[in-house]
C-alpha cells in the first residue's frame, strides 16, 4: 500500500515550462514602425497646416496655359481673331477636312453634343481650326463643314498663322508623307500633267497629317475649362460642357 501511494505522488507532479522571451529583433522592427508612423503624421499635419496658410498657392497646372491669341480666316474669308468669341464659350478642334477617320468622328461627336444641350448651346460656338492651310482654303472649309453642324466656324490662313494657333493650344501636327504608289503605277500621270504640278492627283497634295485628336472648351474670358479625348461620346461632352452653361 505504501510503494503505490509513493508512486502517484511522483506523477502528479508538474515541471514548471518557462514562459519564451520575446526576439530582440521583433521588438526592434516594431519601434521601428512606430517611429516612421509618428514621422508620416508629423509631415502630414505640416502639410495641412501650410495648405491652410494665406499664403499658399496650389500650383499652375499645363492646362492652364492652353489658348491664346490667333489671327485666322473664316470659311466665308472674313478675319477672325480671338477677340471675336470673346464673351462666348468656344468648341474648339484642330483637324483638316482630308482626314480619313479621325476628324470625321470628332466632329460628328461636337454637332450631336451641342444638339443634346439643346437651348444651352446657344452659349457655345464650335470652332474647327485647320492644321493642313496649304489644302484648306476658306472655299474649301465651307463645303466641308456644312455636312456637320450649320453654326460651325471654320478657320485657316497662311502656314505662319495657323503654327501660332497650334502652338498657342498646344497642339501637334506633322505631314505623314505621301502614301505608297501602286504597282505598275509609279510613274503614270494624267495626261498633260505633271508630277508636283498643283493638282490634288499629285504626290505632294496627297498626304496625311498627324496630330493632336483633343476637342477643348474654353470660356467666355478664352480661359480653359475643359476637354475631351478622342473617342469621348456626345453624352459625355453634352454632360461635361454643362458644368459650365
Amino acid at each position: 500500500m505504501t510503494k503505490a501511494a509513493k508512486g502517484k505522488t511522483r506523477r502528479s507532479q508538474k515541471t514548471p515550462v518557462p514562459e519564451p522571451a520575446a526576439p530582440k529583433h521583433f521588438l526592434q522592427r516594431r519601434a521601428g514602425q512606430i517611429a516612421v508612423l509618428l514621422v508620416v503624421g508629423f509631415l502630414a499635419m505640416i502639410g495641412y497646416r501650410i495648405s491652410q496658410s494665406p499664403i499658399y498657392k496650389p500650383p499652375i497646372t499645363p492646362a492652364a496655359a492652353i489658348g491664346g491669341p490667333f489671327t485666322l480666316v473664316d470659311q466665308d474669308g472674313r478675319p477672325v481673331t480671338e477677340a471675336n468669341f470673346k464673351g462666348r464659350f468656344m468648341l474648339v478642334y484642330f483637324g483638316y477636312t482630308f482626314c480619313p477617320d479621325v476628324c470625321l468622328t470628332a466632329l460628328t461627336g461636337m454637332g450631336n453634343a451641342l444638339d443634346i444641350l439643346g437651348g444651352a448651346a446657344e452659349k457655345v460656338t464650335p470652332v474647327f481650326i485647320t492644321v493642313d492651310p496649304d489644302r484648306d482654303t476658306p472655299e474649301h472649309l465651307k463645303e466641308y463643314l456644312k455636312y456637320f453642324h450649320p453654326r460651325l466656324v471654320g478657320l485657316t490662313g497662311t502656314p505662319e498663322q495657323t503654327a501660332a494657333a497650334l502652338k498657342a493650344y498646344k497642339v501637334y501636327s506633322a505631314k505623314a508623307g505621301a502614301p505608297e504608289p501602286e504597282p505598275g503605277h509609279e510613274h503614270e500621270h494624267p495626261e498633260g500633267q505633271k508630277p508636283g504640278d498643283g493638282h490634288s492627283h499629285g504626290d505632294e497634295h496627297d498626304y496625311l497629317v498627324d496630330h493632336t485628336s483633343i476637342i477643348y472648351l474654353m470660356g467666355p474670358d478664352g480661359a480653359y475649362k475643359a476637354h475631351f479625348s478622342h473617342g469621348s461620346s456626345a453624352e459625355d461632352m453634352a454632360k461635361g460642357m454643362r458644368k459650365f452653361l
